[in-house]
């Protein structure tokens, strides 16, 4: 890699990761979250949020613990759903884990920008029980009122007080979180915001465990990405948020810096609504490395997409063979701690790669008993492992073939990039 600035030759601003907020079925906030993944912990528990009367298999990754009054303090929590109170109390601890003030970020432009797949699909869920209850005069005008998608991100500046913001909700589906990350490094590094509060958010619905369940893709217990024995999917249900500023403004303010967004890559092959494409994932993540001036064999770990289905498992791992070839870097699967957090998912795992780097450790694979010979990868099995982490590729894949990833690096302590 070249010891020249990156971005020096285009005048971009370089871009890094000062903090990080997370709602998560293994740890609510940074902390617990890095304790949660060193120790490979499960959020596997039977599901109690919808009712699961009728279904065989019942378990899922539930947040516990999370009292949004802690964190949502301006906005009265009864106008939020619950997909929108992960985003706004993740958005406030990202805040709060950079160390800003917000009297002075609400004097600066910024972006907010958060990933969805099912927005707010669980107040859906009880308008329509309502409805088939009673009718639409069933219906609660309040729950209506939570429903909008673009909540997740508006919610978030009506929170905070932020009003020179741009606020999208991107819905990509399972990728919209790295979705969102690139759009707020290319806004950060064209300085065309000083800062973004970027990443996903989704909470657990019965319309998407039904359709998980009757595509045959729910495992019964617990989920084993790369796996020969794997069974399917968990579905789960979080939040990520992180924020991005250029590297001039963390230094100028003494943060801490995480990683530095290196770069990132899209696309969309639109080959099948819900099989992946091989050759489109290989394809994204060439993209990315180019993207970031990063060559294959400097990358140092790959958080995949890994949601333990047989195709994606298979698929995916024959992409990255495909670009890594021999020199396959470690290849792990959060999925199997987290359960698939659908838009939050590719956010939680940017989140991770940052800790991960910060902290000096793989995170592992866990439920791990033997390797899928058609994987052929390291997935560090259950076990975590120090490591001195340099590039990172975070993999965030959906259906439609709606594939993006970012690559994320160490900032070193000399200023300079690795």
């Amino acid at each position: 890699m070249s010891s020249a600035s990156p971005g020096a030759a285009t005048g971009k601003r370089r871009v890094v990761l000062t903090g990080f907020g997370v709602i998560s079925s293994i740890g609510i906030g940074a902390e617990e979250f890095t304790e949660s993944l060193r120790a490979g912990r499960s959020g596997v528990s039977p599901i109690s949020v919808f009712d699961v009367e009728g279904f065989a298999h019942v378990n899922g990754c539930e947040v516990t613990g999370f009292d949004p009054e802690q964190w949502i303090s301006r906005t009265p929590v009864r106008e939020l759903g619950r997909a929108s109170r992960f985003a706004v109390a993740a958005a406030r601890m990202a805040v709060q884990d950079a160390g800003l003030d917000l009297a002075e970020l609400a004097g600066r432009r910024g972006l907010i920008s958060v990933g969805t797949t099912d927005g707010e699909s669980y107040e859906l869920d009880q308008l329509v029980a309502a409805e088939l209850a009673g009718g639409p005069d069933g219906m609660d005008a309040e729950v209506v009122r939570r429903v909008s998608a673009a909540r997740l991100s508006t919610a978030i500046a009506q929170e905070l007080e932020l009003t020179d913001v741009e606020a999208p909700t991107i819905a990509t589906a399972c990728s919209a979180g790295n979705y969102a990350i690139g759009y707020g490094f290319d806004a950060v590094s064209s300085g065309e915001a000083e800062f973004a509060l970027c990443g996903g958010a989704d909470a657990m619905c019965r319309k998407t465990f039904t359709g998980f369940y009757r595509l045959g893709t729910i495992a019964p217990d617990y989920c084993q990405p790369f796996d020969a024995d794997r069974k399917g999917i968990l579905t789960g249900e979080g939040a990520g948020i992180l924020v991005l500023e250029s590297l001039d403004s963390a230094l100028a303010r003494g943060a801490t810096i995480y990683a530095e967004v290196l770069g990132y890559g899209l696309n969309c092959d639109a080959y099948h609504q819900v099989a992946p494409n091989g050759e489109s994932v290989a394809q994204c993540m060439s993209i990315a490395l180019a993207n970031a001036g990063v060559k294959p064999d400097e990358v140092d770990l790959i958080s995949a997409h890994g949601t333990g289905t047989k195709a994606n498992d298979i698929t995916e791992a024959g992409a990255i063979r495909g670009v890594f070839g021999d020199a396959t870097p470690r290849t792990i699967s959060l999925k199997s701690m987290l359960g698939h957090t659908m838009g939050a998912a590719s956010a939680l795992g940017a989140i991770a790669c940052g800790l991960a780097i910060t902290h000096g450790f793989i995170p592992p694979t866990i439920n791990h008993h033997r390797t899928d010979p058609e994987c052929d990868i390291d997935c560090v099995p259950n076990h975590a492992v120090d490591a001195d982490l340099r590039i990172v590729q975070n993999n965030g894949l959906a259906f439609g073939g709606n594939n993006a990833i970012v690559i994320l690096g160490k900032y070193g302590a000399d200023g300079g990039r690795p």
